[in-house]
């Protein structure tokens, strides 16, 4: 009866069993046998021994592999109470139990199977880019390069491992290159005509970035393109950044040269004056004698691009006053602009004024002519009336005509001071001492050019 029942109960427990075959499983079943084993507890009830070789299916694990044992031998690998040990293939994960074993409901004690190792997918690389051998499969190695510009920072390949995650860490592409920049060829200029500059005008350099193009400023150390530039050597650099502050800089040079003649040296009792420098090209120099002297040559000469004058050096000559005139104007046009006149007058040469004044008059020859005064002296009463101009005489026409147009009386000593332009600026009629009247002269009747060759030869009457 016992045995019986026993029957009974394992038919029924074999018909509530489900056989469903789970598509994916793992397992390739045969006849309607089910892949899947659900864990059951065994009753504890006493079963007989079924010695059937094949009670629950074979296992046949999709990319994997299940080794059984069974006490009854090799042939019982799936019979009831065999074991089952189970394993996947490399590149796979087991899903489930390692170990299952064949129950008395002819399924197996787990359910197992083996999943693909697969690794996440991988960032993204900013401005940069990846390729992998396999995908995201295990072993499959990838490779990061980066942009032209960027340099890669980190691990340059990564290597899907088994436990699912890629070797390494992700790495970045930074941009560590400087800008291009390429400044103009140095130049060499020469100065402008009269001028000890020139106007140099250049191509502002343009910037390129090898990374994303994008220059953030350019400066400039130096002076702008199309400014005046001395003579001299001078240096201009650039300075590029770009986005990641990266710098680039370069430089070029402009020699400016000035084309220079030898210097001019003033004739005796004369002067220069000279444009821009005094030497370089294109500068004019004009002669000019003290007065008292008269040029005799050429007045101008330029500094040449041959580094030579033009022309030839004049001479100041001593100046030639002509007393054979029959008139004052003739006498007079002869010193307009080139000396002034102390005219001395006395009734007779042995007036006590007129020796005293021409006794300190001859004391300070050297200051009179520095000052371009000329002496002119009339002196007595007609018919033994005497003109004179150092030594040459004047006639007597001359002579009264000089009395009536600058209003000179015979009868007393007197004097009538007269500048370049012929005008009447002081009279005197006692003596005065030569300081006084050069003290008048360097005070109201000195040109800045008479003032420049006072200082240069303020010794020169000590």
């Amino acid at each position: 009866m016992l045995q019986g029942t026993s029957s009974l109960l394992l038919f029924l427990w074999a018909k509530v069993a489900s056989s469903t075959w789970y598509e994916g499983s793992g397992y390739a079943a045969a006849e309607r046998q089910t892949n899947e084993v659900y864990v059951e507890e065994t009753p504890h009830v006493s079963l007989p021994e079924y010695r059937v070789a094949q009670w629950c299916h074979r296992l046949n694990i999709q990319h994997g592999e299940a080794t059984c044992y069974s006490p009854r031998g090799g042939n019982y690998r799936s019979s009831m109470g065999a074991r089952c040990e189970l394993a996947c293939h490399r590149g796979y994960r087991l899903i489930g139990r390692r170990s299952v074993h064949c129950l008395l409901n002819r399924r197996w004690s787990g359910m197992t199977y083996c999943r693909q190792i697969r690794c996440h997918t991988l960032q993204a690389l900013y401005h940069g880019s990846y390729q992998c051998s396999n995908g995201v499969k295990l072993d499959s190695q990838c490779s990061y390069t980066c942009q032209p510009g960027y340099h890669l920072e980190g691990d340059r390949r990564r290597v899907c491992l088994e436990d699912g995650h890629w070797s390494g860490s992700d790495p970045i592409c930074v941009d560590i290159d400087p800008p291009k920049l390429r400044c103009p060829d140095s130049r060499e200029r020469i100065a402008e005509p009269d001028k000890l500059t020139t106007t140099v005008y250049w191509d502002r350099p343009r910037a390129t970035d090898s990374a994303d193009g994008v220059i953030k400023h350019v400066m400039l150390r130096g002076p702008e393109p199309g400014s005046e530039f001395p003579e001299g050597e001078h240096v201009i650099r650039y300075t590029a950044y770009d986005q990641a502050h990266n710098r680039a800089t370069c430089k070029f040079v402009v020699r400016v040269q000035v084309i220079r003649c030898p210097v001019l040296k003033p004739p005796e009792h004369g002067y220069l004056t000279c444009t821009s420098a005094g030497n370089n090209y294109g500068a004019t120099c004009e002669y000019h004698c003290d007065g008292g002297y008269e040029q005799q040559g050429t007045p101008l000469r330029v500094c040449q691009s041959n580094r030579q004058w033009s022309g030839s050096q004049p001479a100041c000559t001593p100046m030639r006053i002509n007393v054979d005139v029959n008139s004052v104007a003739g006498l007079m046009d002869q010193f307009y602009e080139k000396r002034r006149l102390l005219i001395i007058s006395a009734p007779d040469p042995s007036d006590r004024y007129y020796k005293m004044q021409n006794a300190m008059l001859q004391q300070d020859t050297c200051g009179l002519d520095l000052r371009h005064i000329t002496i002119i002296e009339l002196v007595g009463l007609p018919p033994h009336e005497v003109g004179r101009i150092h030594e040459q005489r004047l006639s007597d026409d001359v002579i009264e005509g000089l009395r009536q147009f600058l209003h000179v009386t015979r009868s007393r000593f007197n004097m009538v001071f007269i500048d370049k332009d012929g005008v009447d600026r002081d009279r005197y009629i006692q003596p005065v001492a030569p300081e006084e009247l050069f003290s008048f002269v360097d005070t109201y009747l000195l040109t800045s050019q008479e003032e420049l060759q006072r200082e240069q030869n303020r010794d020169t009457c000590n």
